[in-house]
């Protein structure tokens, strides 16, 4: 994949070129960043370990305060140290460490400073690509999709990495916490990396449902309708130890 083989020569190109430029970027790691980088680092390689990413394909950011934890250009996460912390500020300027960030940092940039995301995780899900490759939107096979807001649209096709496709992303996330990259993968935000990579899994796993009821010879799966899932997505907000009420599981 280009977006992989580019981030792989980033990578690189970073350790060798941490130099000047990249001294003159970096401050000290601050203890609660220090701490968020671990946390960042652990659901980059949840990712992997689930399926969700291959290589480097996907990315991972956080946000602490003003500064935004991005997981580097073409780094394998289970080569990620403490020391290898990568930052940049909500206009992008790189703040701490001197590897370079991830090459789709417009698209995690661009649900930041549109939403009150804490986190964001993006990934090449083969499930969901397959479906971004077929409909505009994913259909309603489960009342999941109310716990991202409703049906999860399909962004237009645009080349990775650029200020096109984090446009596209964003129509499609109105409203929505989670969407499909057209021929891309996925991206979802959430207050919590926990809660980001859970909506990026359940959504792996519609994928995966609505693809497999729907190979199934002469028959078509049963779709909900809007008010269902929207009555859905109200209860799910209820759902849990802490919530008004109890869902399911």
């Amino acid at each position: 994949m280009a977006e992989q083989r580019r981030d792989q020569r980033g990578g690189r190109d970073a350790r060798e070129s941490a130099g000047a430029a990249g001294e003159t970027r970096r401050r000290s790691v601050r203890a609660e960043e220090a701490h968020a980088w671990g946390a960042l680092v652990a659901t980059a390689r949840r990712t992997v370990s689930d399926g969700l990413v291959v290589g480097t394909s996907g990315n991972v950011s956080v946000r602490v305060g003003d500064t935004l934890l991005v997981t580097p250009s073409g780094v394998p996460y289970d080569r990620l140290a403490p020391t290898d912390t990568v930052g940049v500020d909500l206009d992008g300027r790189q703040v701490l460490g001197t590897l370079l960030p991830t090459s789709e940092l417009p698209m995690h940039l661009a649900v930041y400073r549109s939403t009150d995301a804490h986190a964001v995780v993006h990934t090449h899900a083969v499930h969901a690509t397959a479906v971004s490759t077929l409909v505009p939107e994913l259909p309603s096979v489960h009342y999941m999709s109310g716990a991202l807001g409703g049906p999860v649209r399909v962004a237009p096709y645009a080349t990775y990495g650029t200020e096109e496709l984090a446009e596209n992303m964003l129509h499609a996330l109105a409203d929505r916490s989670a969407c499909l990259l057209q021929n891309h993968g996925t991206i979802a935000y959430g207050t919590s990396l926990d809660q980001a990579f859970d909506r990026t899994a359940q959504l792996e796993w519609m994928c995966r449902l609505w693809l497999t009821a729907s190979s199934v010879p002469g028959l078509s799966p049963t779709l909900l309708t809007g008010d269902q899932v929207a009555e859905a997505g109200e209860r799910l907000r209820g759902y849990g130890q802490g919530g008004a009420r109890r869902g399911e599981g």
